[in-house]
């Protein structure tokens, strides 16, 4: 008896020892390093230059061919949870092997993703946290002994910004109710795309958040053909049309300076910055509705 059971232990092990030979690399953990790059996180409580703790991502590994994702993936949209220090996943990664090349791509905030050319994706302008989308995709062809993976965080999102000067016609400052901007809110994402995001769907009303009276903020999905901006003050709308688009670029914020009187209102100047540095284009002027 005590053979046989030798026996049978001795074939488990070989077993065990085959597998690890067929599978090398799925003994090896995968372990993620994420971060923002240059650029900053939008959130209700201003511009971050990192992750916070409890911010979760959505990973995707595969491997094969770095342009296209396949239809099974070696990890397929694992969540992970940021503590301040380290990245957890929900459930365990694990490289395919020791030698295949692998391709990775990160989502923030946390989306599953059925097409990965053409994900359908919605712009909530009340929602800042759901809407600004930032992709990392490290394309490299990474091996099992490449660990932590680095994904370095960009936004898919443009930013708006529109600050209000009033004249001195206005005795004091007045209250503005609202500032929007017409433009479309809904795209679809190639998640490896350079520029990943295409607008669709017709040109509605987008509110922007009010900092104060004078400041209004506001992702948009980038695109061409916005060129009016819409403020209502004491149930007046002023309307600002400019003589040319007003640029919407992924990863990009539009400063648009507006001079407010009682009749018209003109353009100050207007700023597009890559959230780091940028240039400055003048001139323009509009009307009252």
């Amino acid at each position: 008896m005590k053979t046989l059971i030798k026996y049978f232990a001795a074939a488990a092990a070989l077993l065990a020892l085959a597998a690890c030979d067929k599978f090398p690399g799925r003994t090896r953990e995968i372990t993620i390093q994420a971060g923002i790059g240059a650029m900053t996180k939008v959130s209700t409580t201003g511009d971050k230059a990192t992750f916070d703790a409890k911010d979760q991502i959505t990973v995707y590994a595969w491997t094969g061919s770095a342009t296209e994702v396949p239809a099974t993936r070696v990890v397929d949209g694992v969540v992970n949870t940021y503590d301040g220090v380290k990245w957890t996943p929900a459930a365990q990664m694990l490289w395919e092997d020791v030698s295949s090349p692998h391709y990775f791509l990160g989502i923030h905030p946390v989306r599953t993703v059925k097409d990965f050319t053409a994900d359908p994706f919605t712009l909530d302008p009340d929602d800042y946290k759901a809407s600004d989308l930032m992709i990392a995709v490290n394309a490299t062809g990474l091996k099992a002994s490449a660990t932590p993976v680095a994904l370095t965080f960009g936004h898919a999102m443009a930013r708006l910004d529109v600050n209000l000067n009033f004249r001195n016609q206005w005795e004091t400052t007045p209250t503005v109710s609202a500032v929007t901007a017409t433009a479309k809110k809904t795209a679809t994402v190639n998640y490896l795309a350079a520029a990943p995001v295409t607008a669709t769907g017709e040109a509605a009303k987008v509110a922007l958040s009010k900092k104060s009276d004078a400041a209004w903020s506001g992702l948009q999905v980038p695109q061409t053909g916005l060129r009016t901006l819409t403020i209502t003050i004491d149930g007046k709308d002023y309307v600002f049309t400019h003589s040319a688009d007003i640029p919407l670029a992924g990863g990009q914020y539009t400063t648009v300076n507006l001079n407010i009187g009682r009749d018209r209102i003109d353009l100050g100047s207007m700023t597009i910055n890559n959230w780091v540095a940028g240039s400055t284009i003048d001139g323009g002027e509009a009307q009252d509705d």
